[in-house]
């Protein structure tokens, strides 16, 4: 053998023992495997590549959430027929919205919209016999509206419903006063001020009351 052919024989058997040497370590690119994260918070990209991070999506609000935030900014502003515009929209997309039907029996009540807040709280009680606002707030209603036997009627389940909130108590006397049952709304403004002592306007009517009766 010459000392060419002893140095290819030698070259070929480095370069075999090479081969296995990384063949069996282990230590080679893994098909399939593109990127392992080294901590629970590694991401592609960030520091070293911040041009390849990604961005989260924009989640756009609905349209529901959009008619709310309208009501909402038009109440701030006193814009009662811009609000009421608004949930009448909200309405269209979804007649039994418990949170829209809130909003309107109240702002119709402030606009002296008495058949929308009394149509409105019909609706809620529809649905949550038990909802002791919407009794109370078509209370307020029927009793704008005349119809002080229907006043009566859900003043009284209302407070049924919550006897700890004064102000169930407060409206009830308010609409025996002007019915001129003035002993039964004086004993309704005694409730509500013993319940909430911060209820200057109760305390105004008992004193009214209490001073026509010396």
């Amino acid at each position: 053998m010459s000392t060419f052919q002893l140095f290819l024989l030698i070259l070929a058997a480095a370069i075999l023992y090479a081969f296995f040497k990384q063949l069996f370590s282990g230590s080679y690119p893994k098909r399939g495997v593109d990127f392992e994260a080294k901590n629970a918070d590694a991401q592609i990209g960030g520091v070293n590549r911040p041009d390849k991070t990604f961005s989260k999506p924009t989640i756009q609000p609905s349209r529901m959430e959009q008619l709310l935030s309208m009501a909402d900014e038009a109440i701030e502003r006193n814009d009662l027929e811009e609000a009421k515009k608004a949930l009448g929209s909200a309405l269209i997309i979804d007649e039994n919205n418990i949170e829209v039907l809130q909003k309107m029996a109240q702002v119709a009540m402030q606009s002296k919209d008495y058949e929308e807040a009394k149509e409105s709280c019909e609706k809620l009680i529809a649905i949550d016999d038990k909802d002791d606002m919407a009794h109370a707030l078509l209370a307020n209603a029927l009793h704008k509206l005349g119809d002080d036997e229907g006043a009566e009627k859900h003043h009284e389940k209302a407070i049924s419903l919550d006897p700890e909130y004064a102000p169930h108590h407060f409206n009830y006397a308010n609409t025996l006063y002007d019915l001129d049952r003035k002993k039964e709304a004086l004993i309704g403004y005694k409730k509500a001020y013993e319940l909430d002592d911060s209820i200057d306007a109760a305390k105004e009517m008992i004193e009214k009351l209490e001073g026509n009766d010396e």
